[in-house]
């Protein structure tokens, strides 16, 4: 197996990974072999087929799908491994070139998490706060009284930390993001007993204008996950034992217990990505 490897200015990585036809030729055989023992040919017992008549009957296409499944998970791991590379995100396959008697060439494309660049994030935070916390005097009927203003909202301190940051997000991993909200777009006026065409026109929205806003969305969010991140690597925010054992505890249901349980390691990012934003906020 060879693989070379390219990178984009965003960020997203591109994996040309050839796969030697004897490779090819072995998991084909293993598939094959498969095949003829469950095959059910008119005139045999399930499995009794001659081998030769069960491969004229059988269709090559799928069984060079079956065998292409079989071999790129290998061989993307390898590459990703040659190049010591750490993706975040499951690779978009795609197969350059297939012919017989020929090594065959995929495309992975994937990517790492990005490089973030801290600016004064606390000055940021700070300057915000001073807006929002400056003393009133509420006049009384002895002498004015002091009251402090009400604090900045969450959302003021997160556009405060994006002003302070400089993260390239990856177009790939913007898409992904964005079709898995599409997804749920589909699902959820489904559910509402709408077509997609329905739900755009009755918001006077196209599907490119959807498109763009929930890409808009990602970059945000993804930009702020990653700030946070790198904020709680610099502040060395850590998640105790305990503290996640409060939240999974808090569970309704065994079920929701359970699937926190199997989740701990998201739940331990979710859990320090607050505590980071708690203290910046406090």
């Amino acid at each position: 197996m060879k693989s070379t490897i390219n990178r984009t200015a965003d960020g997203s990585l591109e994996f040309e990974i050839s796969i030697p036809w004897t490779d090819i030729q072995t998991t084909y055989q293993v598939v094959v072999d498969e095949t003829a023992a469950n095959a059910e040919i008119a005139g045999f017992r399930k499995g009794k087929a001659p081998k030769k008549m069960v491969e004229e009957n059988i269709d090559k296409n799928k069984v060079y799908e079956e065998t292409i499944k079989r071999l790129v998970p290998k061989a993307y791991t390898d590459a990703v491994t040659e190049h010591n590379i750490t993706p975040i995100m499951m690779p978009q396959i795609d197969l350059k070139s297939a012919e017989e008697g020929k090594d065959w060439v995929i495309i992975a494309k994937t990517c790492e998490k990005p490089p973030v660049t801290l600016g004064d994030y606390k000055k940021a935070v700070n300057d915000l706060k001073a807006t929002k916390t400056k003393k009133l005097f509420i006049p009384g009927k002895d002498e004015p009284k002091e009251a402090d203003a009400k604090g900045p909202t969450v959302d003021e301190v997160l556009t405060a930390i994006l002003s302070a940051v400089t993260v390239t997000i990856p177009a790939l991993l913007v898409e992904h993001e964005v079709t898995h909200q599409l997804s749920q777009l589909v699902d959820q006026t489904k559910k509402l007993g709408l077509t997609v065409e329905q739900y755009l026109a009755s918001t006077n929205k196209t599907a490119d204008s959807v498109r763009a806003e929930y890409a808009d969305i990602a970059k945000k969010n993804l930009s702020l996950e990653f700030a946070l991140e790198a904020i709680a690597d610099q502040e060395h925010v850590e998640v105790t034992d305990a503290e996640i054992a409060k939240v999974i505890e808090s569970a309704k249901t065994p079920e929701e217990r359970q699937n926190l349980e199997n989740q701990r390691y998201y739940l331990t990012s979710l859990i320090r990505r607050q505590k980071t934003l708690d203290a910046l906020a406090g």
